[in-house]
């Protein structure tokens, strides 16, 4: 006899119900914040006193195939990953397939002082570098004091 309460049943659609919450609010801005798990690329965020600097970890794209945009204080990376060829022929039978493939869009949400006229980019060993300035209000600066 099984318990009606705690069955894996149960738990399965739970499961089933958070997966389908995650890929409903998928194409929501993510805060600096904030990070949702599984998201591709995957991201490291910091600051230095004069820029903000984000990291996409993302391995095996032509950085051609890369777009970045700020627009209304969103960061926005998106491109498409394709597929990593398994083997050669058309008796290769896959049973596992964690690489990621296909479009992907990250939005990240900025702080006001960040400078969308002062960014660059650059991609090297599958990692996107992407520095924004700070505007110069938000600068740390020393008073004197008189």
């Amino acid at each position: 006899m099984s318990d009606p309460f705690f069955s894996t049943h149960l738990l399965g659609e739970f499961d089933r119900l958070e997966r389908q919450m995650a890929n409903l609010f998928a194409d929501f801005p993510v805060s600096l914040r904030a990070t949702r798990l599984g998201s591709f690329p995957p991201v490291n965020i910091g600051s230095t006193d004069d820029t903000l600097e984000v990291v996409a970890f993302a391995p095996g794209l032509d950085p051609a195939t890369i777009e970045v945009s700020i627009d209304k204080g969103l960061l926005t990376i998106s491109g498409e990953r394709k597929p990593a060829e398994i083997g050669a022929g058309d008796d290769v039978r896959v049973y596992a397939r964690e690489r990621f493939a296909g479009s992907f869009r990250r939005v990240i949400e900025l702080p006001q002082h960040a400078d969308p006229d002062s960014v660059s980019a650059k991609y090297s060993n599958g990692c996107l570098s992407i520095n924004i300035g700070k505007s110069e209000a938000s600068k740390p600066r020393a008073i004197t004091v008189q």
